[in-house]
């Protein structure tokens, strides 16, 4: 037994081995990730949060052959679950858990899930799981691009993962106008009531941006306004591009659009929240710092009165000392400054969250900033991420363990094999969407060897096994250090989807440079 033990650990050690280095994200070699299995798969969270009234929306995540048929025991009256493409759509108006049975079936056989929906106050129970056009697009998104991504969402698998949101940031603003007098899109959003319509068809979620500055971080208008009637000087001047973009003077565009960077005598919060529910938006970013208690309750409060489930999203870089009230308004906030495609980067940000991790949980999480993996460019240039593909496990392996929002910042359109392997497997994704919604902690530091866990609500626990030094190590997780009875553990490896063997005491394997081993360790009688 001994021997065997051995064998596998220097299998997996030879294996994540492969992961050291260079080699170009495409290869196959460095795919993780098993095949997705013909037989039909339920993925996604186990639990659902919708308010009393608000429309109700959810898209089946099943994976398989195709077709499927989607049924369902227990749905409670209000709700109705189209049979083809597994979409619950209607109204609950009576609080209460209800306990449903999810099935999915196909020519090779059939499986089920239970799933609890809550009529409640709280929604975002688990943490969101979507795009975002920033990281990819910048302020050059444009309503064409935003539905490439959503197709793509659809079409290479990822809504069968979880995968929900689609997110438009900065640069669709125009000017004010329309029976609200809300924003406007720019010509590049030329229908933003049928961009929202389509995106739910496809059985996904619809988000925006906005600040309650005058300005974006783009240049274009906010919030608020020094007018009374919610027109911007600059626009009235003249002075910007076709898109409303601040300054038709590059030289000038910086200087102008820094220096008008504060909140307005004038709020129209209300009139742009009543717009955004007639286009059906779920999720908005809302974009500023420092985030102050009072713009962030008045954006809750609007939010709240808008009749829809909106998942309110602060950035950026909030105020640790503020972390209780926002944990009280908002369903997520920036708790860093923007992530960059480095490894840098990547380590500054990703660990050292640990202070956080007492704000988090089912209805409010932290957010690190989104997934810098798949082709990224913040602008019409792309490029593929300078992280390595180590690094790129590393990235999703933390943020899965840290109840993080995920948020894919690339073209999805251009997601190959290997980014797609990072974004697809269940078992990892299983690991952020866990309905106890804890945080990780470290619970071992030696210098570059860094061990996180987090308790699930099985019992088990999820372990992050990382390396940040420049050579390939043995990193070590001691049981002792867990929250679990002591004694004998299953060791699954979560990438690979394989069980490791039975341990006692501790577990210990080689890890590559940058890279991570990412288990679950469940407890044996």
């Amino acid at each position: 037994m001994k021997f065997r033990i051995l064998v596998t650990i220097a299998l997996v050690s030879l294996s994540y081995g492969l992961l050291h280095g260079q080699t170009p994200a495409s290869s196959k070699a460095l795919i993780l990730t098993p095949p997705v299995s013909d037989k039909p798969r339920i993925n996604g969270p186990k639990i659902f949060g919708v308010r009393p009234g608000s429309p109700f929306l959810y898209a089946i995540p099943a994976t398989g052959k195709r077709p499927i048929t989607f049924s369902a025991d227990g749905l409670p009256d209000g709700v109705k679950l189209d049979p083809a493409t597994g979409l619950i759509s209607g109204k609950l108006t009576q609080p209460g858990e209800v306990k449903v049975v999810l099935r999915a079936s196909n020519d090779l056989g059939s499986v089920e899930k239970p799933f609890r929906i809550v009529v409640g106050d709280r929604i975002a129970l688990t943490p969101p799981m979507g795009w975002n056009s920033w990281n990819c697009w910048g302020g050059e998104v444009s309503q064409e691009k935003v539905l490439s991504s959503a197709r793509a969402m659809v079409a290479k698998g990822l809504r069968d993962h979880g995968w929900t949101y689609i997110n438009i940031d900065d640069g669709w603003q125009g000017v004010r106008g329309g029976p609200h007098n809300a924003i406007q899109p720019n010509s590049k959003f030329p229908d933003m009531k049928a961009l929202g319509d389509e995106i739910h068809k496809m059985g996904l979620k619809f988000g925006i941006y906005s600040t309650p500055w005058i300005i974006s971080y783009e240049g274009h208008i906010g919030g608020y306004s020094d007018n009374p009637d919610g027109t911007y000087d600059w626009v009235k001047e003249g002075d910007h591009n076709e898109f409303y973009r601040i300054s038709r003077d590059p030289a000038q565009y910086d200087g102008r659009r820094k220096a008008i960077r504060k909140h307005g005598a004038y709020s129209f919060v209300d009139k742009d929240v009543a717009q955004w529910a007639e286009w059906g938006i779920d999720y908005l970013k809302y974009d500023w710092v420092p985030n102050d208690i009072p713009h962030v309750k008045e954006m809750s409060d609007a939010l709240r009165r808008s009749g829809r489930d909106i998942f309110y999203s602060l950035s950026n870089n909030a105020p640790y000392g503020s972390a209780p009230e926002l944990a009280h308004y908002a369903k997520a906030w920036r708790t860093t400054v923007d992530i960059q495609d480095n490894w840098e980067s990547l380590v500054k940000i990703g660990f050292s969250q640990d202070r956080w991790a007492g704000y988090a949980g089912p209805g409010h999480w932290n957010d690190p900033d989104m997934l810098v993996v798949g082709h990224v460019g913040w602008g019409p240039k792309l490029h593929l991420t300078k992280l390595t593909p180590d690094e790129q496990y590393t990235e999703v392996s933390l943020w899965c363990l840290l109840s993080a929002p995920l948020l894919i910042g690339c073209d999805l359109a251009q997601a190959d094999d290997f980014t797609l392997g990072l974004l697809t497997n269940d078992e990892v994704l299983d690991i952020n969407q866990d309905p106890l919604g804890r945080q990780a902690v470290q619970i071992r530091n030696e210098g570059d060897r860094v061990v996180y866990a987090k308790p699930l609500e099985d019992g088990s626990v999820a372990v992050g096994l990382f390396n940040l030094g420049k050579e390939e190590q043995p990193v070590a997780v001691q049981f002792v250090d867990i929250p679990l009875p002591q004694g004998k553990l299953l060791v699954r490896d979560l990438w690979r989807q394989k069980d490791l063997g039975v341990f006692e005491g501790k577990f210990e394997t080689s890890v590559a440079s940058h890279g991570v081993v990412l288990l679950r360790l469940i407890p044996q009688k």
